[in-house]
């Protein structure tokens, strides 16, 4: 028994080996300490110029930490069909992980997990114009 509770305090170090009244023996583990390395959210920065420069922007959000700000503009002046083929492969990833995606002027959007919501209220021009 000694034996046993040298190698789980070695193993371990948070193990205690207790013995109650009945003599039934059980192995309490103590909660972990969180962990240093907690998770992160970021925000990163993409450029699209081609269809292939999607890749990153799907691979990062599926991670599920990362709030995708996608700069559209040169892909859309090289070729529009291109541009709506990766807004749509943009749309779908967001989908399929319950996230959002909104469009933040006409050159570009933000892609964001679930757990973020992004706020779409009324610009001071939309504003203005109901006035």
């Amino acid at each position: 028994m000694a034996k046993l509770k040298e190698f789980l305090d070695k193993l371990t170090g948070k193990v205690v080996i207790k013995k109650e009244p009945s003599d039934e023996e059980y192995i309490e583990l103590e909660p972990e300490e969180m962990s240093s390395k907690s998770a992160k959210i970021f925000v990163k920065y993409f450029v699209l110029t081609d269809f292939a420069d999607i890749k990153p922007v799907i691979d990062s959000l599926r991670e599920g930490y990362t709030i995708a700000l996608i700069k559209i503009k040169p892909l859309k002046d090289k070729d529009m069909n291109e541009l709506k083929r990766a807004v749509n492969k943009v749309k779908r990833t967001c989908e399929a992980i319950d996230g959002t995606i909104v469009g933040i002027d006409e050159d570009w959007i933000v892609a964001v997990p679930n757990f973020v919501e992004v706020f779409k209220g009324e610009s001071s021009e939309e504003g203005e114009e109901e006035e």
